[in-house]
């Protein structure tokens, strides 16, 4: 649609008038048009480099201008070099862009590649001329060192603005002294920060001072420690002791987007490896909000100024206000979810939409909003090529911005703007606004609380509605009265007290309001060294609430949470909301740790373990799943867990002893971890197996046999699983089951544990191997496992002797385990629990499998309970009975384990008609006895 005004028709004319000899060619024509539209700059580089319009009219400069090569010695040509480049290349960018070829992401990262090319050819020059001056500095080991050229905000980002200075911070590795080569005459020789100073000076005037040629990038160094009062370059333990003393909110916020763009790029990744500690915290860092919301309060403040009104960038709504957003949620969560340290803007609001930390429409929204601002901003600094953030008040100005973008006029385009911006204001508006939305707290509560530990009265507590109120008030007191919360900061106290009120009012309804607050009270102890976990209280009333309804309901999660303060985290995790991880993303999650080492991998483990145990566990208490998924997802973490434990096991003995060719080596789980019913706080059941050539040895300088090989590799899975780390233990360990039990080996060879199975092994024995399973370890053992299991399962066996072990053994263990009352039951041992209704299964598939090979696959009761149905051994409607009273059994126990007490619950029809359901199918199918 043509919409030029006859002003913009002039203006246009006149730009192809420039032109001596314009080609006749219509459809250039055209595009010139669009360009001179769009870009006085563009014009003025076309005109003078005709060279460069040839090259688009051939093929609208697909491909990035070649670089030029800056001579040594040649330094009063280089700025001429590199503006003409710099030019020629803005100039294709606008072409492109201009005209519909290019969308912005493309000039953005087409921008950013355009200064980090200038940079390093630039430094290159600049070293090679103070090498020839002042020779080279060198590492301890006689490595050259160079300058690592650290690129910060939008050109850190990879998202470059068309005009935009480059912010830039240089460092250096090692100090030292430059030296010549030798040989080489002249040299003065000068200490590191002097070099590295002057080659940092002269990079910035290379590129920044103006010629007659204009300038290549405007360069901004205040990014540096101590700003402009700051030296030019720093060593690496420089700034890291700076960071270290120094560092504040701002500058962690800064160097998120730092990337080494020029010079020592691998020594730069190194030092941000350093520095992400500093950067990203361990945990969720809700300490952080006060820093960032002054930060806000500031924005808002520049925002507010009448001037401000028409820039795109600092006004209201405008691109630094979506930036700020996505950065502030980066740091806020960037140290516990890796994938959230993404430096560039889109790619951080798609992880952040991921993480549930911005809603899909919102995230969608934002990234609509800043494509449109950039884009926005690009035009208005390409007409002139000037730093511009700011809409044009000209009529004309604002026509030629508006119809270069498509559209009709500027009031069309005004009105996009507005609802762009108005867009990015409610975000903006509403990011860390939670702690204004605190519920409202009776005064009463508050001035009681204040008045600790000597003043207030335990009938504030009453008049609230604490039951006991007596004995929470001495809690309360005592909790005051201890040195953790006398020894406080103004500033963490500060939290507490606005924290304090809001948990004692949400406590008050508990059922046992005093065991809430005890296990309250427990939990802040530990988290008042770690102002960080009162800050996400105090800034989240959604975890607070969380908070006081977990604990009262689950003395387990009450104590997890007051020994590993890191799982605070998941009541804020959207995901912990959500459905569970299937079998393969448990594997994803501990895959990491595969490749750290062995400490750094346990304590990732635990972390993973408790945080992933710590979702099932909401899920069990909220009822958002049943009880017996949530056994069988927390077999699938115990599996991930020990296949990860197994690989650094084995490469710690491979590293010690060498590796073993042709062996192989299977972990098989039993028990609850075989039958994929593993509980909160379950042991695992293991047995190992290993398969290898007759008198196999390692192949390492401390050479082991077989036996032995095998052997202290099961003992290092045993002892990591064990091990006490400051995330916690993973698992307690028994293998008793083993072939043998406790008088046998740790480890047996596929062919003796088939022997064994097959020769030596009682009854009891078999039941267990009817829950076996392969967990982790060689492929191929578990072919051989398989085979072994379902040999040794599907033999025929006398009915009344397996009737009769299968009795015997059950009543044996009744006796000695059943912990029943008459008020109680115990869920697990009592007549009709859970392990006569196991018995039952196990007796039923050693019965059967010989005339039903079915029998042999599941390993779980309630898949085996449908495969006995399916092959007719039990009746549809017994089947459905047990179902539901094994389902009933399984949360019964899950909600004692959660609430830490013992399996023992009181009768009550419910139960009743559970135990009714085992005991009439023991009755009628099982064993007698």
């Amino acid at each position: 649609m043509d919409t030029a005004s006859p002003d913009t028709d002039t203006l246009v004319a006149r730009a192809l008038a420039r032109f001596d000899a314009l080609p006749g060619d219509a459809v250039l024509r055209e595009r010139l048009a669009r360009v001179a539209m769009a870009s006085d700059f563009a014009i003025d580089v076309l005109v003078r480099q005709p060279d460069l319009l040839a090259r688009l009219a051939e093929d609208d400069g697909a491909q990035p201008l070649p670089s030029p090569a800056l001579a040594p010695g040649e330094t009063d040509a280089w700025p001429r070099l590199l503006r003409r480049y710099r030019t020629a290349e803005s100039a294709r960018l606008v072409w492109r862009d201009v005209l519909g070829l290019d969308d912005v992401d493309a000039t953005l990262a087409g921008t950013t590649r355009l200064a980090d090319t200038c940079l390093q050819l630039a430094l290159a020059a600049v070293e090679q001329d103070m090498a020839r001056r002042h020779g080279i500095v060198h590492d301890p080991e006689g490595q050259p060192v160079r300058l690592v050229v650290f690129a910060m905000g939008k050109l850190g980002g990879g998202e470059l603005n068309f005009s935009s200075d480059i912010d830039l911070v240089y460092a250096y590795e090692h100090g030292g002294e430059s030296r010549g080569e030798a040989g080489q005459a002249g040299v003065r020789p000068l200490p590191a920060d002097d070099y590295f100073a002057r080659v940092g000076q002269q990079l910035a005037r290379l590129l920044d001072e103006p010629t007659v040629d204009g300038f290549c990038h405007r360069v901004d160094l205040r990014l540096r420690p101590f700003g402009n009062a700051g030296r030019v370059a720093m060593s690496f333990a420089a700034l890291e002791l700076y960071f270290q003393r120094e560092g504040r909110d701002w500058e962690r916020y800064a160097w998120q987007k730092a990337r080494p763009a020029a010079g020592d790029v691998e020594a730069g990744q190194r030092f941000l490896q350093t520095l992400r500690p500093f950067v990203y915290r361990r945990y969720l860092d809700f300490g952080a909000l006060d820093g960032l919301r002054a930060m806000k309060a500031m924005i808002a403040a520049e925002v507010a100024r009448k001037e401000l009104a028409d820039d795109i960038k600092r006004g209201p709504g405008g691109i630094r206000e979506i930036e700020f957003l996505a950065q502030a949620l980066q740091l806020i969560r960037g140290g516990r979810e890796p994938a959230l340290r993404e430096p560039r803007l889109l790619p951080a609001l798609a992880a952040l939409r991921e993480a549930g930390q911005i809603q899909p429409e919102a995230a969608a929204g934002l990234a609509d909003d800043y494509r449109f601002l950039r884009r926005l901003e690009n035009r208005l600094q390409m007409v002139r090529d000037a730093q511009t953030h700011v809409l044009p008040e000209s009529p004309l100005e604002r026509a030629r911005i508006a119809v270069a973008l498509g559209y009709r006029d500027w009031d069309a385009l005004a009105e996009v703007i507005a609802t762009h911006r108005a867009h990015v204001s409610s975000e903006f508006d509403a990011l860390l606004s939670q702690r204004d939305q605190q519920p409202a707290v009776a005064d009463d509560i508050t001035a009681y609380w204040r008045a600790l530990p000597d003043g207030g009265s335990a009938q504030a507590l009453a008049a609230a509605g604490f039951q006991a109120a007596d004995e929470v008030d001495a809690a309360l007191r005592d909790f005051v009265r201890s040195p953790s919360v006398r020894e406080l900061s103004d500033a963490t106290r500060t939290r507490l007290d606005r924290v304090m009120p809001v948990l004692l009012q949400a406590s008050a309804p508990a059922d046992r309001p005093l065991q809430a607050i005890r296990r309250l009270l427990a939990l802040l102890h530990n988290i008042l060294r770690r102002a960080s976990y009162l800050a996400l209280l105090d800034e989240q009333p959604a975890a607070l609430a969380r908070l006081v309804d977990l604990v009262t309901r689950s003395a387990l999660l009450a104590e997890r949470l007051a020994a590993h303060p890191l799982l605070l985290d998941e009541l804020l995790d959207a995901r912990a909301e959500g459905p569970l991880p299937q079998r393969e993303l448990f594997a994803q999650a501990c895959a990491p740790a595969r490749a750290m080492d062995t400490e750094a991998a346990l304590y990732a483990l635990n972390e993973v373990r408790q945080q992933l145990s710590f979702r099932i566990a909401l899920a069990t208490l909220d009822g958002r799943q049943p009880a017996c998924d949530s056994t069988r997802q927390l077999a699938w973490l115990a599996d991930a867990v020990v296949g990860t434990v197994l690989v650094l096991a084995w490469r710690e003995l491979e590293r010690a002893h060498g590796a073993i060719p042709g062996a192989g080596f299977a972990v098989l789980g039993y028990g609850s971890l075989g039958g994929e019913e593993l509980g909160f706080g379950s042991d695992l059941d293991l047995v190992f197996v290993y398969d290898a050539p007759v008198d196999a040895q390692s192949d390492g300088a401390r050479a082991l046999d077989a036996p032995r090989w095998f052997a202290r590799l099961a003992q290092k899975i045993v002892a990591l699983l064990g091990a006490v780390t400051g995330g916690g233990r993973l698992y307690d360990v028994d293998v008793r089951l083993r072939p043998d039990g406790g008088q046998g080996l740790l480890v047996s060879t596929l062919a003796s544990y088939d022997e064994y199975q097959h020769e030596r092994a009682w009854t009891w024995e078999h039941q267990a191997l009817v829950r076996a399973r392969f967990v982790a370890g060689e492929p191929s053992l578990c072919e051989a496992f398989e085979r072994i299991r379902g040999d040794t399962l599907a033999r025929a066996r006398d009915p009344a002797r397996l009737r009769g072990d299968v009795a015997s053994m059950r009543q044996r263990m009744r006796g000695e385990l059943d912990r029943s009352t008459d008020a109680l039951f115990d869920l697990k041992q009592g007549k009709g629990g859970l392990v006569d209704l196991e018995f039952l299964l196990q007796y039923l598939v050693l019965r059967e499998a010989a005339a039903h090979p079915a029998l042999l696959a599941p390993r779980a009761s309630r898949p085996l309970l449908d495969a006995l149905g399916a092959a007719g051994v039990l009746p549809g409607g017994t089947v459905e009975a047990l179902r539901q009273a094994h389902a009933w059994l399984v949360a019964a126990g899950l909600t004692c384990t959660l609430d830490r007490r013992p399996r023992l619950v009181a009768h009550d029809d419910a139960l009743a008609r559970a135990r009714a359901a085992v005991g009439e199918a023991w009755r009628s199918y099982g064993p007698v006895g």
